[in-house]
């Protein structure tokens, strides 16, 4: 292969890419939110500068399914956002996310710097009344989460425009020697954001401390509500907004 060849591959291995090329359009995404009240000296702990919490002491708790994701494919994922400011500007911050899809994992951290592990999410409706997220990792359930099905509609421009706030992902990757080759906060903002269904209620979730998946390390103190979301929407490439290596 010439240079110009292996400069114009999108993703490794060289011989079969392992994701596509984005922009990524989601299909009938299916979000369950549940927002909580934790510790705030454990929030400043997990929340990279110059990111800042917001000063709420909530974290958001999430499980999304995917099942028409281009270049991607079909999956689910769960794991926790935390609400944060960056230089004035409202953001958040996804501290983990665990899922079960291989492209998204790898097409996630290489791009984007979204924290991916592999696990077993799974979003349902439990016997026609309730809205139940889990996450098993390791072959242990260490998040629950349980709300109505459909109980108060949500105003869908609200909605979208929340969706569209910008996100933000710690992306460290090494150099092949071991050293920080990047260090970055890389933001993004969903764009063509279409909400088909937005629905609010109470909502409880229980989480487990596991080592290797520490969703537990951000404790519940109270359930302040759930969300439930269908929307189209698409995820472009993303921008760096802090460097760390050029501090």
């Amino acid at each position: 292969m010439k240079s110009e060849t292996i400069l114009s591959l999108q993703s490794m291995p060289a011989a079969s890419a392992s994701y596509g090329r984005p922009p990524c359009r989601f299909i009938n995404r299916e979000y369950f939110t549940v927002s909580y009240e934790s510790d705030p000296d454990l929030i400043k702990e997990a929340v990279p500068e110059p990111l800042e919490p917001d000063g709420s002491n909530l974290v958001l708790y999430e499980w999304i399914k995917m099942p028409d994701s281009s270049g991607l494919g079909t999956y689910e994922e769960s794991g926790i956002v935390i609400p944060c400011t960056f230089h004035g500007e409202a953001c958040n911050f996804t501290a983990q996310m665990y899922l079960n899809n291989g492209p998204a994992i790898l097409a996630g951290r290489e791009i984007w710097g979204f924290p991916k592990k592999w696990g077993r999410p799974h979003l349902r409706v439990e016997d026609t009344e309730t809205l139940t997220g889990t996450l098993i990792y390791n072959n242990i359930l260490v998040s629950m989460g349980t709300m109505p099905f459909k109980y108060h509609t949500l105003d869908k421009k609200a909605v979208a425009k929340n969706l569209g706030k910008m996100q933000v992902n710690l992306k460290l990757i090494p150099d092949a020697d071991g050293s920080p080759k990047i260090a970055q906060l890389v933001a993004y903002n969903l764009e063509d954001i279409q909400v088909k269904e937005a629905w609010s209620g109470p909502a409880r979730l229980h989480l487990v401390p596991h080592v290797n998946a520490p969703v537990a390390d951000l404790p519940v103190k109270v359930c302040v509500g759930g969300t439930h979301i269908i929307s189209d929407l698409t995820l472009p490439y993303g921008r760096v907004i802090h460097d760390y290596l050029s501090e």
